[in-house]
């Protein structure tokens, strides 16, 4: 896959991300990219969702910008954050960022909560960390920001355990803790993703009243289209470890061009009147999946699932064209 150039952002970019090729080595076979020469930007305050299927190489790449990816990885290009290539810095310097400038969201709270520690203890030692200031100092910036992410009984969670804890607050916990030192960029890794409908809307509604607020960029990753209609200022697209697609979020929704992309919104679910279910009433699928990566792969990666594909997608990589303003598309038959 070619790599992929980036929009232009009004004035300067939060973060720039060019190049970035991650490969994991294995013992036993050739390794592969999990990501191929991914070039984006973000800026100050914007919301920038990420979508693909799982092993599309999203998790890869947030563990990249937060320098966590496992020792086995080799990776190549640059991390530009405020001007600063996370990739050229050492541990310490690492111990400074994570956490104060760039934060992140799991999926599951219990990756970041102790589960042997109070929530208020635990929120009061990150903030301990990166500022300077008493333990009655933190402990008020604490309870600020628990109330911050709209949880009531603030004393009751603070000297909770996280198994003391419902779903929903815990997921509210989480944010708080990312959100404690007030960063500049945070990551949410499918946060809403093991919740139900009710309380996924309640905390998107949070994290964009949060964004307005307080200024902080957002990468949001899910695999679900239908979370970032409405929510995220642009969609990157992700498959195969490369970006196919990216755009502002109603322009790539209402009128996607590659056709992995359509694929992807067409599993949006629908009401009975508007119903994108099949004559037999099943919802459609991109039919295939995810190829097994290796050194040696030729063509377009998702020639054998695209329905518009030709000779000439098997024997190369698409470049990206920019149809218009603000759009950034790779593939050979694109809006076909």
């Amino acid at each position: 896959m070619m790599p992929f150039a980036t929009v232009s952002l009004e004035g300067a970019a939060l973060l720039r991300v060019r190049a970035l090729t991650v490969t994991y080595s294995t013992r036993n076979r050739q390794s592969a990219p999990a990501l191929r020469r991914v070039s984006f930007d973000i800026a100050p305050g914007e919301i920038l969702g990420i979508l693909g299927e799982s092993g599309s190489g999203k998790s890869t790449l947030a563990l990249a910008i937060l320098g966590l990816l496992p020792a086995n990885c080799s990776v190549e290009g640059t991390i530009l954050f405020q001007d600063e290539d996370l990739l050229q810095m050492d541990e310490s310097r690492w111990r400074e960022i994570r956490g104060a400038k760039i934060s992140m969201i799991f999926q599951e709270p219990g990756l970041s909560l102790s589960p042997v520690m109070r929530v208020g203890d635990q929120i009061a030692e990150i903030i301990r960390a990166h500022r300077p200031g008493n333990g009655k100092t933190r402990k008020l910036e604490c309870e600020a920001v628990l109330r911050g992410v709209r949880l009531s009984e603030v004393d009751r969670i603070y000297r909770a355990y996280p198994h003391q804890l419902s779903g929903g607050e815990l997921h509210r916990v989480a944010i708080a803790q990312a959100l404690a030192c007030r960063p500049d960029l945070v990551i949410a890794d499918e946060s809403t993703r093991s919740l139900d409908v009710t309380v996924q809307a309640e905390v998107l509604n949070l994290l964009r009243e949060i964004n307005r607020k307080r200024g902080s960029a957002l990468i949001f990753i899910t695999h679900n289209p239908a979370l970032l209609a409405g929510f995220a200022d642009r969609v990157m697209v992700m498959y195969a470890g490369g970006i196919v697609e990216q755009g502002p979020t109603a322009q790539v929704f209402s009128r996607p061009l590659h056709p992995y992309t359509k694929g992807l919104l067409q599993l949006i679910p629908r009401s009975r009147n508007g119903t994108n279910l099949t004559s037999e009433g099943r919802l459609p699928v991109i039919p295939g999946s995810l190829p097994a990566l290796n050194p040696s792969s030729r063509g377009c990666l998702f020639e054998p699932r695209c329905s518009v594909r030709t000779a000439h997608c098997q024997n190369e990589s698409p470049g990206e064209v920019t149809p218009e303003r603000g759009r950034r598309v790779s593939c050979f038959n694109y809006g076909n």
